[in-house]
């Protein structure tokens, strides 16, 4: 997930409430939440990709400029903002940072900052952190966000097998992970739940920041045969689209690769220009909506109500993933449907691994 940002820009999710009315809502005027206005402070320390990624990172920090918009609250120091890392190395600089500016939210996006945050939490106890996608040391000041991943990508994966016309399909992920596999063990469930004949190829790029490396494993799928291609991969899923991007311009648009985006909506990545007129190749995507889990807990937090040693999972029932309408045929959404009905019913268990 990928970006030349400066190391902090202001921009993200507070909320403030009235004195007397965040009293009767929390109960607890002491709170260590909120000061004497009843307005709390958030900072988001991304990870590697960063909030332009076109993915995880971008999700979250969109999702906190709407409800930051929604809400009336500014932006900066005392309000919201973001720690951009470019590697590892950033992680603990970023928290230290954001802990001095005296931010009392902190939240790490993505799961290479668990240890990070383990490590920060114990030392700071007033302050409050959120792990998303992943699950921190249990510690009263710190809540844990996860996805069922799998949900979605299960049926990204109907949708890929009830659009493809070569029976043949690809999954890029980015890092070797718990995590992204949650995505492929879903993906693959899906496409085989519409016929176990159709071929997957599933590969990993080694990194959510390296589009070069991306666009050269699509290519190699595209030749060989996939027409369909779901990323799970960041910044590096980025190289995907661009080569079917490419590909796709120089044939008409009955005859374009698809590509099935990740963690936001990536329907205007797919726009282009055919041989005979625009389109689109981006057939859906499979939406985790890290901005609502973002300002879910930071509602709690200015209500003095923050969720510290819980986990929150977000799935499909309660409405934290989605798999959008995009360019599906009216057959394969119906089945999109049907499967996802299935799922928040219990009729099926998705796989995770």
């Amino acid at each position: 997930m990928a970006s030349n940002v400066k190391m902090w820009i202001a921009g993200a999710a507070v909320v403030v409430i009235a004195g007397g009315a965040y009293a009767a809502l929390s109960g607890n005027k002491s709170d260590s939440n909120a000061n004497k206005s009843g307005k709390t402070s958030v900072a988001l320390v991304t990870d590697g990709g960063g909030i332009d990624d076109k993915s995880f990172n971008q999700s979250a920090w969109e999702g906190m400029q709407k409800w930051g918009k929604e809400n009336g609250v500014k932006q900066g120091k005392g309000g919201y903002t973001y720690y951009q890392s470019k590697t590892n190395a950033d992680f603990k600089t970023n928290y230290d940072q954001a802990i001095a500016a005296g931010f009392k939210n902190v939240y790490g996006i993505g799961f290479m900052l668990t240890a990070t945050v383990n490590e920060e939490a114990k030392k700071n106890p007033n302050t409050n952190f959120m792990m998303v996608d992943d699950i921190a040391k249990k510690q009263k000041n710190v809540v844990s966000v996860t996805f069922d991943t799998q949900e979605s990508s299960y049926l990204a994966g109907v949708a890929a097998a009830k659009t493809t016309k070569t029976n043949k399909v690809g999954f890029v992920g980015g890092m070797q992970s718990a995590i992204i596999k949650t995505f492929e063990a879903g993906f693959i469930a899906g496409v085989k739940s519409v016929n176990p004949k159709i071929e997957i190829d599933s590969q990993y790029v080694g990194s959510f920041t390296d589009a070069g490396k991306g666009k050269t494993i699509g290519a190699s799928m595209f030749q060989n045969g996939a027409d369909v291609i779901f990323t799970a991969a960041g910044g590096s899923g980025a190289g995907v689209f661009t080569e079917a991007k490419d590909l796709n311009s120089e044939k008409n648009a009955a005859d374009k690769v698809w590509v099935i985006g990740v963690d936001r909506d990536q329907a205007d990545d797919g726009a282009y220009t055919a041989k005979d007129g625009k389109s689109n190749f981006t057939l859906t995507s499979a939406v985790k909506k890290v901005g609502k889990a973002v300002t879910d807990v930071t509602e709690m937090s200015a209500k003095g109500k923050f969720p510290g040693g819980k986990q929150l999972v977000y799935g499909l029932k309660n409405k934290g993933l989605e798999l959008t309408r995009g360019n599906m045929s009216n057959d394969a959404w119906q089945a999109v449907q049907a499967a996802q009905k299935q799922i928040v019913n219990g009729d099926v268990k998705v796989p995770a691994k």
